[in-house]
């Protein structure tokens, strides 16, 4: 039996484990990734490790989340990455030169290559054939430091794309139709490998909006084949020699297929407040909206914003509604500048904002109370977008234009016959905003703001666990939920104890006082705990609050890592009905822990409020629960080096 693209890059990189789906396996990491928001706790905790300089092939510090400058926080946060940057050997990609998805895919992307970023949505490179997972911070920390990034091996799903796309049917279409199939824990350890006839349709950025929003499935990542696709984009870019062909075997084996018919697609939109709640946009509207936003790492592509471009030529956006575009990266923008089409954005009413992610994250243009946005991001979350009880609607670029247009969800099929736009076969390539590492490492002083401070670390797991209950939660908790971003809580990511103020804010703002004057406790949720964002700080804040488990039905693949990484104790029910039987403000003991977790066992809990025990697994593997015991991957890492 032949080998899938994906058993093909793991065995290339396999460094322990054997690749049978649910056994632990350990990678080598070619190259990393960072951006700001996360990057600042990344690099403390690399620097902690006492390495003098990193030892990927390439690693890249982006800063395109924490853009807006409204005190000093980011801008100290920027100088401490520059100079951490120059000073162990990592590029730095200055802000304005671009979301890091977008701007890896155009740069420093490469065919077969392993990526670890601490972002979730960095399996957007997967659609230039590479093997890329989001983490948390402290999994690149080590990947930059030489260590091998271990995962359980995910069973890899053969989604098969089949036919021609219809007219004004898009990629962003294609993952809302697998988000529609799957929901948004249908990918949960797994890896999403796309093929059939139907691939050679859609260009390397298109590719890329597919992979990119895999990562609302859960999955562990998405990728493509590197084919003559591939190689026309590289060429573009200035990069031919970056390519290599990577296909599956002919009699490739897979554990699941799902197969798409392209031709039968239509515009999809994902309603509030799930990226899985999706519907045709015929079946929705007529919604009258009051906001539009293009772009994010997802939709802001050259392809994406010249198509809205030649929608909105010579037209006026709706007296009603505000529409903001964000390109992707420089490059793109400098393009849209140069070839006229800027201008008629600009002519057509569009406010256009910096390269970076912006609304995406909450960082500015929230919508007004009550409001409808119609978005053309990833994620529609409950408040992500800075307004408590906004409406977020997800769509294409095509479709997103259409709706400016109109003043209401219009389904871009309207409009008469789509707009042709094809890649260039020349990108204009300016890499001076890349700054490279320091040729005089020694001579760079690091600089700290007096918002960075110290790294928290935590205590060893004791023998008895007691606690309250401090929360009580329901299905799909959003790390959004547990760690809030936005413009007021994304500057404090290097100040924890600032931060910590903001934990759950959305959720029972006074989660924070009750955690301290309780001395910590428990957390329990339902299931996909901690969907979303790979930001560590969900499980760093928490710990620094003193939270020893969190008991839930099932887990996010990203937050449960980070839980393990700082000394949580990740904990499934045995039988999910006795998550009925715990109240908030329970005390809860779980007694011999170390000693019960080494030996595989479950643990029993019991509920010393009403009398009564239960059983949660762990579910980690032997070195897992060697991190949990020491307190988090830092300690484990200090005392093994």
């Amino acid at each position: 039996m032949g080998q899938n693209l994906t058993q093909k890059i793991l065995a290339g990189h396999l460094v322990s484990g054997s690749l049978e789906p649910g056994t632990e396996i350990a990678v080598r990491v070619d190259q990393t990734l960072t951006q700001d928001a996360t990057g600042t706790m990344a690099y403390l905790q690399f620097e902690a490790m006492h390495i003098p300089r990193v030892k990927t092939e390439l690693s890249v510090s982006y800063i395109d989340h924490n853009t807006l400058q409204t005190g000093f926080e980011n801008a100290d946060d920027h100088r401490f990455l520059q100079t951490m940057a120059a000073r162990y050997g990592i590029y730095y990609s200055r802000a304005g030169n671009g979301i890091c998805h977008q701007v890896h895919l155009e740069r420093f992307g490469v065919p077969g290559k392993t990526l670890l970023g601490s972002d979730s949505h960095t399996p957007t490179a997967g659609g230039l054939g590479m093997l890329a997972i989001g983490v948390g911070g402290l999994n690149v920390a080590v990947a930059m430091g030489g260590g091998p990034f271990y995962l359980i091996m995910p069973k890899v799903v053969h989604i098969r794309l089949h036919g021609r796309p219809a007219p004004w049917t898009t990629a962003k279409d294609i993952i809302l139709e697998v988000l529609r199939r799957l929901s948004v824990k249908g990918g949960v350890g797994k890896i999403l490998e796309y093929g059939g006839e139907g691939i050679k349709y859609l260009t390397v950025p298109e590719r890329a909006t597919i992979t990119n929003m895999g990562a609302e499935t859960g999955a562990t990542t998405s990728i493509f084949p590197s084919d003559e696709v591939t190689l026309a984009f590289l060429r573009a870019q200035g990069r031919e020699d970056a390519w290599v062909e990577l296909r599956p075997d002919p009699d490739a084996a897979y554990d699941e297929t799902l197969d798409i018919d392209l031709g039968a697609l239509e515009p999809l939109v994902a309603c509030p407040h799930s990226p899985d709640n999706v519907k045709p946009v015929r079946e929705v509207g007529p919604l009258a909206v009051d906001q539009v936003v293009i772009g994010s790492c997802t939709n802001s592509s050259y392809l994406d914003l010249m198509k809205v471009a030649a929608i909105l030529k010579g037209k006026v956006v709706h007296p009603d509604v505000s529409l903001v575009i964000a390109p992707g990266s420089r490059q793109v923008l400098a393009m849209l500048a140069q070839n006229g089409a800027l201008a008629d954005l600009v002519a057509a009413g569009a406010r256009i904002l910096e390269c970076a992610c912006g609304p995406c994250i909450g960082m500015g243009q929230a919508p007004p109370s009550g409001g409808i946005s119609v978005r053309t991001i990833n994620r529609n979350f409950k408040g992500r977008s800075g307004t408590a009880d906004g409406q977020v609607y997800l769509v294409s670029p095509e479709t997103a234009a259409a709706t400016a247009l109109t003043g209401r969800l219009t389904d871009p099929r309207e409009l008469g016959d789509p707009p042709v736009v094809a890649l260039p076969e020349k990108f204009p390539v300016d890499d001076r905003m890349i700054l490279p590492p320091a040729a005089d490492p020694a001579a760079v002083e690091i600089r700290r703001g007096p918002n960075i401070k110290p790294l928290p670390v935590a205590e060893p797991v004791p023998e008895n666990i007691r606690g309250r209950v401090l929360l009580r939660v329901g299905d799909n908790i959003t790390t959004d939920h547990i760690m809030p971003a936005g413009a007021k809580v994304l500057p404090l990511r290097s100040n924890i104890p600032a931060m910590a103020e903001y934990a759950f804010a959305a959720v029972d703002p006074s989660f924070p006082a009750r955690a301290r004057e309780a001395g910590g406790g428990i957390i329990v949720g339902g299931e996909n705990y901690g969907q979303g964002s790979s930001r560590e700080h969900a499980a760093l804040v928490p710990m620094y609050l003193g939270v020893k488990a969190v008991l839930a039905k099932s887990f996010a693949r990203i937050h449960r890592d980070n839980l393990i990484n700082f000394g949580i104790l990740p904990l499934t029910f045995v039988d999910p009905a006795d998550y009925d039987r715990v109240g908030q403000d329970d005390v809860l003991e779980m007694e011999h822990v170390p000693e019960t977790l080494q030996r595989g066992a479950e643990l029993v809990v019991k509920n010393v409020t009403r009398n009564a025990t239960f059983k949660v697994r762990a579910q980690m593997t032997p070195r897992q629960v060697r991190i949990v015991l020491a307190g988090g991957l830092l300690n484990y890492t200090r005392g093994n080096n």
